[in-house]
């Protein structure tokens, strides 16, 4: 079978099918890049002296493992030269971070959580990447304002899963693609050319210590897979969790199932980033057939007010979700 690398499916969707331009190819190639460093520094571990706190706080007051800043500070300084970008912002920081202006200024703006489950860094864990791709609006200043466009909007998107082994999920809104670090040619080769999310699940991820603030909707659904084949749903379901979303996720993705974290009586708001976690993986379970919604609405058509917006996410099989959202529907 021939391996097709990473480039060489970016360039057939190029040339053949023009829905990547040249410089959306190289911008994808470059967070590919930054990716492969990123998964060099977390497998050295405890060698690399890089677990553990970092002594700072992020924009959301969150306490930084040293593999937070290191995470951040690759992406950065891969993508801000490179010139297909007009700003970038990221988890990690209060404000967008301008291309100096020594470096040519591109037409897209990149949105990441450089490294998304960071609590499972010193467990050893899967950890990971997400980031989500606009354009920028036309004669528009790259400031804060240009990065609050809805999901919608995105050109493409993606996550790394640092792991036994390296895995980049994309989309560029033609369906998911997978591809694999082969560390041995340093390249990323497609392993599955069609990732598709089953519609038949009996698994769900949650945080269930959370339950006590959980929302009606959220206990009856719950509630009714836990009853298993003497229930509602006449099955048994099976909880997993890992509380790092790439990894949720990305289980999803290879087997079925819903991933929840959503709002509640602690987290009005939600929990999770609508700009660099809901956003992206909102356009990448779409696109593989899934659903994603904050109980009420499709994640993808909320207008986002903040760059560092919050909100609450419902994403995976198509008719799990559309059951919890008509719970939250009758439940008003």
């Amino acid at each position: 079978m021939k391996k097709i690398t990473l480039t060489q499916y970016l360039i057939e969707l190029q040339r053949n099918k023009g829905c990547v331009s040249a410089e959306l190819r190289l911008l994808i190639e470059v967070v590919a890049r930054a990716c492969k460093r990123i998964s060099h520094e977390v497998s050295k571990g405890a060698l690399g002296g890089v677990l553990g706190g970092a002594g700072t706080e992020n924009i959301q007051g969150e306490a930084q493992k040293k593999l937070d800043v290191i995470a951040n500070e690759v992406l950065v300084e891969a993508n801000e030269w490179g010139g297909h970008l007009a700003a970038l912002a990221s988890e990690e920081m209060e404000h967008p971070h301008q291309i100096p202006s020594r470096y040519p200024r591109g037409e897209f703006l990149l949105l990441m959580d450089p490294l998304d489950g960071s609590s499972n860094i010193d467990v050893n864990v899967s950890i990971g990447t997400i980031f989500s791709v606009l354009r920028c609006p036309e004669g528009v200043e790259a400031n804060e304002q240009a990065f609050l466009q809805p999901g919608s909007a995105q050109v493409a998107a993606g996550f790394a899963v640092y792991g036994p082994s390296t895995v980049l999920v994309l989309t560029v809104g033609r369906g998911v693609v997978e591809f694999t670090l082969d560390r041995e040619l340093g390249s990323f080769i497609m392993t599955e050319a069609n990732v598709t999310l089953s519609a038949d699940t009996q698994e769900f991820a949650i945080n269930m210590s959370n339950m006590r603030n959980w929302e009606s909707p959220i206990k009856r659904y719950i509630d009714e897979c836990l009853a298993g084949k003497t229930g509602p749903r006449g099955k048994d379901f099976n909880m997993r969790w890992v509380a790092s979303m790439v990894a949720d996720v990305f289980r999803i993705m290879a087997r079925g199932g819903i991933f929840m974290y959503p709002k509640d009586s602690k987290h009005t708001a939600g929990r999770l980033r609508l700009m660099y976690e809901a956003n992206p993986m909102a356009f990448i379970v779409e696109q593989a057939g899934g659903a994603a919604t904050d109980g009420y609405r499709r994640i993808l058509d909320i207008q986002p007010v903040a760059l560092h917006e919050r909100v609450g996410v419902i994403l995976g099989a198509k008719a799990e979700v559309e059951r919890v959202t008509r719970y939250h529907h009758e439940a008003r």
